[in-house]
């Protein structure tokens, strides 16, 4: 052990207790935080020299002038604001539905807005998740017819859907 750490040692020993009463007082009995300030104050401690030979005389006020001025930084700093502990589960958000129900009306009124063998081929091929061989079969046309509709459907509902606003 070098002689700076065998004085930082006592140094601790000493006032560690002192300064960490201080700066509990000042925390509001907040423990993580005091013990964050008193390592932070015996860090600097032992930058310093001139604090650590205590010969000439008592290092405890330039101690807890540092914690202080720490504490005091902090609070400044706006890093005190931290997250509080509490035994109550903070409450649960809920989605906001706004978005989908502009959404809802944006796709009805584009719907409303094709034709209505447009409207249909795009309920059961979409809507309804047929095929567009079933869809041929439910509706009664080509499979040919099917392909075309739901090409020029699609096209159709993006192009009245941007009129409308939407995405």
């Amino acid at each position: 052990m070098t002689e700076d750490e065998r004085l930082l040692r006592a140094l601790y020993d000493e006032h560690a207790g002192a300064v960490r009463r201080y700066a509990l007082s000042l925390m509001s009995g907040d423990v993580a935080r005091a013990d964050d300030v008193v390592q932070e104050t015996f860090l600097r401690a032992w930058k310093t020299p001139a604090v650590l030979d205590q010969s000439r005389n008592s290092s405890r006020p330039w101690l807890f002038t540092v914690a202080k001025r720490l504490i005091i930084d902090e609070w400044r700093s706006g890093r005190r604001r931290y997250e509080k502990v509490t035994d109550e589960p903070p409450e649960v958000p809920t989605a906001d539905r706004t978005d989908a129900v502009g959404d809802r009306t944006v796709v009805a009124q584009a719907l409303s807005r094709l034709s209505q063998e447009h409207r249909s081929v795009l309920l059961e091929t979409y809507l309804r998740g047929s095929s567009l061989k079933e869809a041929a079969a439910r509706l009664g046309v080509p499979l040919g017819t099917i392909k075309s509709r739901t090409h020029y459907a699609l096209h159709a509902f993006a192009a009245a859907v941007a009129d409308l606003g939407g995405v």
